[in-house]
């Protein structure tokens, strides 16, 4: 017998919240996101149409995947999808899952471009591409240059934009941080690396056991990735580019003196939207 959306959402959300140990906010989210993935419909139509009934195989699909997602599943592997800036992008088992913090980023990047002229970009580490999507999709004028040295992760991120329309002025490129971009320079260039420490238990808890080790863990104090592209970077600004980096929340200190010792001025730490220092960068000066 057919139930209507509002019956199994209860019932969804109070398993998610007892399985997962989310707050029951939390939890009614995540199952509103997994319903309205399986009956195709935005999540909004659920609130519209809180008695429809959904028929028995759509019910039966949607428990499936709770069931996976009380094992630990990230949402985002379940539905393919995860919003980030103005879009969703499409989202696998091969990459970063975009998160709110990474939007950050993008703001301090935004304020440092010139709308009006052209610009060149790079991010590295693309991912999905999220990054280098949404400074696209803001800057109309910029070219941007996004590596990546997974190939499956960067097939999903020219899977995203393509989907975005932004193929013709975001250029992928497969390879290890600066080597597919040797012997160019940019007006500014950000990333989101691996900063974790390798040890960290963290890496064993929620999404992350289900996120590639290797976008997540740099070495023992989770700087090796960040050493690397700091110090390079300058070889790939022009005067007066800037560089952003995205880091843990007890590594501010730490970019900022990379920062001044490879010649950088300006140099600033920002915080995310829980306060925490999140996002250092510097300009190469003029």
């Amino acid at each position: 017998m057919s139930e209507p959306v509002s019956v199994l959402l209860r019932r969804a959300a109070a398993g998610l919240a007892a399985a997962g140990g989310l707050d029951p906010a939390e939890a009614r989210g995540e199952a509103e996101l997994l319903l309205a993935h399986v009956l195709q419909r935005p999540r909004s139509w659920l609130f519209a149409h809180a008695d429809a009934p959904v028929e028995t195989g759509l019910a039966a699909r949607f428990e499936a995947l709770l069931e996976r997602r009380k094992r630990g599943e990230p949402v985002a592997h379940l539905t393919g999808r995860r919003g980030f800036w103005a879009f969703e992008l499409r989202v696998d088992a091969s990459t970063l899952i975009p998160r709110p913090e990474t939007e950050r980023l993008v703001e301090l990047a935004l304020e440092r471009l010139p709308a009006g002229r052209p610009l060149r970009l790079l991010d590295l580490g693309t991912g999905t591409g999220a990054i280098a999507l949404a400074l696209a999709h803001e800057r109309p004028l910029a070219r941007v240059w996004a590596v990546e040295r997974s190939p499956e992760a960067l097939a999903l991120a020219r899977q995203n934009t393509v989907a975005l329309g932004l193929a013709e002025r975001v250029e992928l490129r497969v390879g290890d941080w600066f080597a597919p971009v040797a012997g160019e320079r940019f007006d500014l260039i950000a990333s989101n690396p691996p900063y974790i420490e390798a040890e960290d238990p963290h890496l064993e808890a929620g999404d992350l056991r289900f996120e590639p080790r290797t976008a997540l863990a740099a070495g023992p104090d989770g700087l090796a990735d960040l050493r690397r592209i700091v110090a390079a970077a300058p070889q790939h600004l022009v005067p007066g580019g800037w560089l952003l980096l995205e880091h843990g929340w007890r590594q501010g200190a730490a970019l900022r003196t990379l920062l001044a010792a490879a010649g950088f001025t300006d140099i600033a730490t920002a915080p995310d939207l829980e306060g925490r220092e999140r996002v250092s960068l510097g300009r190469l000066p003029d």
